[in-house]
């Protein structure tokens, strides 16, 4: 007899938090060719050979990143759905990732030269500490073997860490009034990575919570350790791509308060000193997930708009995800 395939009810929904992402997400659409990056050429103009570099090679990196999340990412954490309606989230996120990779694609070919284009990908396919946090997190995610939870925990840290290195460059630009078009995108990014990593943690924190406590011991030793071994290989990162303007120290803060700030999308306590007082208040300021919503969005009619959505702020990372009983301690 073949198996029954039922519908997803939306009217039916066992877990609230899928509906409201859901709605958030979708109030929050948009695509990159709705912003007019051309727009900035006369700011990319005014920087000179390294700051222009840094540009490139940033967003080489996160599209990279972004590639594997869109690729093979979402399509990890589709093999532990509880409900369709996990899955129909997941599948949004798994869109919009597409949507972020993509994006970088305008800005480079805005931007920059044919050849320029070409040495940024041959450089993000080759160089080695962005290769080596893709390849870390892609083995957890293709292995059959390994625990659910800890592919969604590498799926965390990408989201709400690894990226920052490379958001880091333009929110500076923007908080000094130049690259301020590339800079929306990036805050339309921030906006999506915001939601997905909250989400992603969630779901985490419901199958931690119905762990032994042996259990949930080993699993944060674990956690703990790939964040280590994460943070060192991305400190190399950040020297190679901020040494030569001077920002590296002030970019490594910025990645360990987003690292805490993943830990704390995971319902754990943060691991760095470093807290919101401690980043460059010109990069705080452009973190900030509300948009600009130009005057630009009228070129499409008014109908094009960006969602009316809240920003996220600390409070959202407090989810308590739902309590079951435990089984036997081990």
């Amino acid at each position: 007899m073949t198996a029954r395939y039922d519908a997803i009810n939306w009217n039916a929904v066992s877990d609230a938090v899928d509906k409201a992402t859901w709605e958030k997400l979708t109030e929050q659409f948009w695509l990159d060719t709705r912003i007019p990056v051309s727009n900035d050429l006369d700011d990319w103009r005014t920087l000179d050979d390294k700051h222009q570099w840094l540009v490139g090679h940033v967003f080489g990196g996160l599209t990279l990143l972004d590639t594997l999340q869109s690729q093979d990412g979402l399509a990890a954490l589709r093999k532990d759905v509880k409900t369709p309606h996990e899955t129909a989230v997941l599948n949004n996120i798994q869109f919009m990732e597409s949507v972020h990779a993509k994006s970088y694609s305008t800005i480079f070919s805005t931007l920059n030269t044919p050849d320029e284009i070409t040495e940024i990908f041959d450089w993000s396919d080759t160089e080695e500490y962005l290769q080596n946090k893709a390849a870390w997190i892609y083995d957890l995610y293709r292995d059959a073997s390994v625990d659910p939870l800890k592919k969604k925990v590498a799926n965390v840290f990408l989201e709400t860490c690894l990226f920052y290195s490379g958001f880091y460059t333009p929110l500076y630009y923007l908080g000094n009034n130049k690259l301020a078009n590339v800079a929306e995108i990036i805050k339309l990014i921030l906006r999506d990575e915001s939601v997905h990593g909250t989400y992603i943690g969630y779901k985490f924190q419901i199958g931690f919570n119905q762990l032994g406590q042996n259990e949930q011991q080993a699993m944060q030793d674990w956690l703990f350790d790939f964040l280590y071994k994460l943070y060192d290989n991305e400190e190399k990162y950040t020297h190679l791509l901020y040494d030569d303007v001077g920002w590296t120290d002030e970019v490594l803060t910025f990645i360990r308060y987003n690292a805490n700030k993943a830990l704390m999308n995971l319902g754990q306590n943060a691991l760095f000193p470093d807290t919101e007082a401690d980043v460059n208040p010109i990069v705080m300021n452009g973190i900030s997930t509300s948009t600009s919503n130009h005057d630009f969005f009228s070129q499409v009619g008014n109908g094009y708009r960006l969602g009316e959505v809240e920003a996220m702020n600390d409070a959202d990372y407090h989810v308590s995800a739902p309590q079951e009983p435990k089984p036997d301690q081990q």
